[in-house]
């Protein structure tokens, strides 16, 4: 009886592993196929996009040449690198301190603040396009690069409970020690508790990153400039409004995906770590 139900106990873990495993790619090709689909029409002429071939019959990788040739896809892509490395550091200094205040300082109000805060992720994206763009029209800055680095430099509501909740894990000695030996908040901040904050930061850094860097709404309000433009209105634009050469655009779509990629790849390690001690991983 002992080896049938050992037998029994082996065979519901493989089919449970064989399940879960099942599941998980199944997820991973849904998440893979577009992409995949996207690569493989980059590479064939308009007629086979039509045809909906999953395979090119030539590869034409002069399609990715013409993209550079139709669009300054090059200056696009250094754009959007600037305007994104200026909103990731803005939001990891700004989100970090607005963190290190709500976890660790006390004053009147704080819990209440914090709350109406958290409150504003509540609000759409589209509610407060009008009213930001009125504002930088009364700065001059519409189709300039400071509507697009200056908005969001100041961290976010997300960035603040995210290193909030990551500051509030670290002990309580670490700041009473820093506070005997004579440091002061902010000392106590920059010197002791924000080296300990590196996963933390690398998570908001990524996320930040791929969000400015896949942001459509706002620059297609602000930027009318191929030269300040960004490589997300590059892919509007090569859009025609009788014709579109899909195979370039989704050789376009394919340069654009290259330095996510390398970002994400750069900093996975971190971002897994960070994602998992800061409570966002499921845990």
């Amino acid at each position: 009886m002992r080896v049938r139900t050992g037998r029994h106990a082996v065979l519901r873990r493989t089919v449970r592993g064989a399940g879960i495993y099942a599941v998980l790619i199944g997820i991973a090709w849904c998440a893979l196929a577009p992409v995949l689909w996207a690569l493989s029409g980059s590479l064939q002429r308009d007629g086979e996009i039509v045809e909906r071939t999953l395979l090119p019959a030539e590869p034409q990788w002069s399609n990715y040449r013409t993209v550079f040739e139709l669009l300054p896809l090059g200056r696009m892509l250094i754009n959007t690198a600037v305007y994104a490395v200026c909103v990731t550091a803005g939001q990891v200094f700004f989100c970090s301190l607005a963190g290190y205040a709500f976890a660790r300082l006390r004053f009147r109000g704080r819990e209440v603040l914090f709350v109406a805060y958290l409150g504003t992720l509540m609000v759409p994206l589209t509610v407060t396009v009008i009213p930001q763009f009125l504002v930088m029209r009364a700065f001059g800055w519409v189709d300039t690069p400071w509507a697009m680095i200056v908005p969001g430099l100041f961290g976010s509501a997300f960035g603040t409970y995210l290193m909030r909740q990551f500051f509030a894990t670290l002990p309580v000695e670490l700041e009473e020690a820093a506070i005997l030996d004579g440091c002061s908040a902010w000392q106590v901040y920059w010197r002791v508790l924000l080296p300990h904050t590196r996963p933390a930061l690398m998570v908001l850094g990524v996320l930040t990153w791929i969000t400015v860097w896949n942001d459509f709404l706002w620059p297609l309000v602000m930027i009318q400039r191929n030269e300040i433009a960004t490589a997300t209105l590059g892919l509007v634009r090569l859009q025609g409004q009788y014709h579109t050469q899909w195979p370039i655009l989704m050789a376009a779509s394919m340069v654009i995906l290259v330095p996510l990629l390398v970002v994400y790849g750069v900093g996975q390690r971190a971002f897994i770590r960070g994602m998992a001690m800061s409570g966002l991983g499921g845990r």
